[in-house]
């Protein structure tokens, strides 16, 4: 029950021990055009380049920035929480000259704020993050992309932690470029990252085009190749050789990880099969069920609520409570992970997840009652049932 990864869902785990096929055996091709298919609806997006990168989410985070990014481009980031942070070092990693505008954390940004540092940084690239679980903040998208887009703008969107869980509007808010990973509200496990590109941000990588020489009819022909500065610097992580061989081309960049491809295809189908709407809507639910708890119980809860996500509440840990011990004895006596923070809020907040096959009912109150009781020996002042009868309240609206 923490933020992430989260306990997968059966489901997933039984499609991923499937046998192993070929890369171009034409189940696994099929596979593949299936899945593609699949996460267009996942991102809401007519997107045909829409793809997996093969590893964790960070991998789909440093494919779409190495790819979209050449030296001295101007990226401006907008941080709120941790993994602002982490696209603001992967793109100077990228050798790109980034801007940065922070809020607190436990804030968002407006968008007039963002407005405001476009206009004076004129970047090439904004890459944000949409939900942080480091501080659970779910920062607004609606308007942005429209807004970059008027000053030439391509917008970045990591949206590992919020997609299916939460509202995301690839098409309708103008987003060029989404990564996402499973192991969240998608309900699997980490190692492989949904990517979407919009026509925009594919003419961009285009223009930065490469064949291996291995490929070539003569692999010493400067054919279907740039001068090294302009390539993309990354081999793995070249979106343009990736769309190639998840394109009808099929050319070899890669092996698939077919397990991954599987547990990918499946997380799709399940998020589908329940609809968008009602997934986002569960996780509301039983997000509510345990902010009310966490709140019945007496405890404080961090940041802004307003703009908290549904699959996660961050709780400020009372004062004179060991919150390592608490997060040990929750793991040990009742097997109910939960997590603490990053940076300034390592060792003062818990966060508690409520996400993928974890956003039910009796984990919320199975979670509720385990921490009072953990609480309660640590000589905490927590209400006598408090959590689980706020959380039945919101589930008897």
């Amino acid at each position: 029950m923490g933020p992430g990864p989260i306990t997968v869902d059966p489901r997933i785990l039984s499609a991923m021990s499937a046998q192993l096929v070929g890369q171009y055996d034409p189940a696994m091709t099929a596979y593949m055009n299936e899945t593609q298919a699949l996460y267009r609806e996942v991102f809401r997006t007519t997107n045909e380049a829409t793809v997996l990168v093969d590893g964790t989410s960070r991998a789909g985070i440093e494919a779409a920035l190495v790819s979209l990014l050449s030296p001295g481009d101007v990226v401006l980031v907008p941080v709120f929480g941790r993994f602002g942070h982490l696209l603001r070092e992967v793109a100077e990693r990228c050798g790109a000259e980034v801007h940065t505008i922070e809020v607190p954390w436990g804030e968002v940004f407006t968008l007039e704020a963002l407005e405001a540092a476009v206009r004076e940084v004129r970047p090439k690239l904004v890459a944000m993050v949409q939900g942080d679980t480091s501080t659970t903040m779910n920062q607004p998208l609606e308007g942005v992309g429209a807004m970059c887009h008027r000053y030439d703008a391509l917008l970045y969107v990591d949206c590992t932690a919020s997609i299916a869980g939460n509202p995301f509007e690839m098409d309708a808010w103008e987003v060029d470029v989404a990564t996402a990973g499973l192991q969240k509200c998608l309900g699997g496990p980490s190692g492989s990252s949904p990517v979407s590109l919009s026509p925009r941000a594919v003419e961009v990588i285009r223009a930065r085009h490469s064949v291996e020489a291995g490929l070539r009819a003569d692999p010493e022909s400067d054919e279907d190749t740039l001068p090294s500065p302009a390539r993309i610097r990354s081999n793995y992580f070249d979106l343009g050789m990736i769309l190639d061989y998840w394109s009808e081309k099929r050319l070899n960049h890669h092996t698939e990880a077919t397990t991954m491809l599987y547990g990918a295809r499946e997380c799709a189908r399940l998020v589908l099969e329940e609809g968008l709407e009602n997934g986002i809507a569960r996780h509301r639910l039983h997000g509510d069920a345990m902010l009310a708890g966490v709140r019945g119980l007496g405890l404080e809860v961090y940041g802004d609520v307003e703009h908290k996500m549904h699959n996660v509440v961050a709780v400020l840990i009372p004062a004179g409570v060991d919150g390592d011990a608490v997060r040990a004895e929750m793991l040990n006596d009742y097997g109910i992970e939960i997590g603490t923070s990053f940076g300034p809020l390592a060792g003062k907040v818990w966060r508690i997840g409520t996400m993928g096959y974890n956003a039910r009912k009796d984990t919320v109150l199975v979670t509720l009652a385990s921490l009072e009781q953990v609480l309660r020996a640590h000589g905490a002042d927590v209400a006598p049932g408090g959590g689980t009868v706020a959380a039945q309240q919101v589930y008897a609206r």
